[in-house]
């Protein structure tokens, strides 16, 4: 299934794509996509369902593919091609670090360059959307927790991030530095996470074209490297990393400016567009 949140900022309803690509509401059956909605007994639950005996919802702004997201997790360097442009080692254990949740926006929203930002970059990365409760989970597990994938935006402030005193957080969690969907592809219908095709382009120009194939560290291993530190709960997203092409690697380093178009999708997963705007 692709399930989907459909509406104006605080006002989307849950939906899904269903095949002959309409959006249909899921409303009567949940109140949102998250919590125990993704669930696997909910994601069964949905699944049952006739898709051509929902409503049909007009075409309207999609929200975030997520709902009640208690914490948005990444992934630093785990690329070792991205590593290696950003002038950094493969770390031995993965970084961990927080993408604050009020930067979590819609897949084609407009995207904040904030006040004194000169260094605001592109990120294309996988989403990992928990269904189930993962603590102390063993790699073989932890998809077992999984409810599906996304396409996830980690828009990051170079300057603020590494130039700055103090860890990375701050220059990862500035409003609207968190586009996630559009859909949130059910586990099923992701035959393998480590295969994926990614790709970003600015103004039309690619600038990333990769796959889940290089990443160091897997969706399986993460699941459960993160789950011996902290409990995942529904809801909760994992941003995995980025291959390589991202502005702060090119000589002389691209960084974003008001009015650019950035493109960028995730085979299977769907596509985002966003214009980048000053933040007055």
């Amino acid at each position: 299934m692709k399930l989907m949140r459909v509406g104006q900022p605080g006002q989307e309803k849950p939906a899904l794509l269903h095949s002959d690509g309409t959006i249909r509401d899921l409303s009567a059956h949940v109140s949102d996509i998250g919590g125990t909605a993704i669930s696997p007994e909910g994601l069964v639950t949905l699944a049952a369902l006739d898709p051509a005996s929902l409503p049909v919802l007009e075409d309207g702004r999609i929200g975030a593919c997520v709902a009640g997201t208690g914490k948005f997790i990444c992934i630093g360097l785990n690329y070792s091609d991205h590593a290696a442009e950003s002038g950094m080692a493969v770390p031995p254990e993965p970084v961990i670090f927080m993408k604050a949740t009020s930067a979590i926006v819609g897949p084609n929203d407009d995207v904040l360059i904030p006040r004194g930002s000169e260094k605001t970059d592109w990120e294309v990365e996988l989403g990992v959307v928990i269904g189930k409760t993962a603590k102390y989970v063993t790699e073989a597990e932890a998809l077992d927790h999984v409810a599906g994938y996304c396409v996830s935006h980690d828009v990051s402030e170079r300057a603020f991030q590494i130039e700055r005193a103090g860890q990375w957080t701050k220059g990862k969690s500035c409003d609207t530095f968190g586009p996630i969907g559009p859909w949130l592809v059910t586990k099923d219908e992701v035959a393998d996470p480590q295969n994926l095709k990614m790709w970003l382009t600015v103004n039309g120009e690619t600038v990333q074209d990769g796959t889940t194939r290089t990443m160091v560290y897997g969706v399986a291993f993460l699941v459960s490297y993160l789950s011996q530190f902290m409990s995942l709960h529904p809801g909760d997203v994992i941003s995995t990393g980025t291959p390589p092409g991202v502005g702060m690697g090119f000589k002389p380093p691209r960084y974003l400016k008001p009015g650019d178009v950035v493109e960028l999708g995730i085979d299977g997963l769907g596509t985002q567009k966003q214009t980048f705007r000053a933040d007055i």
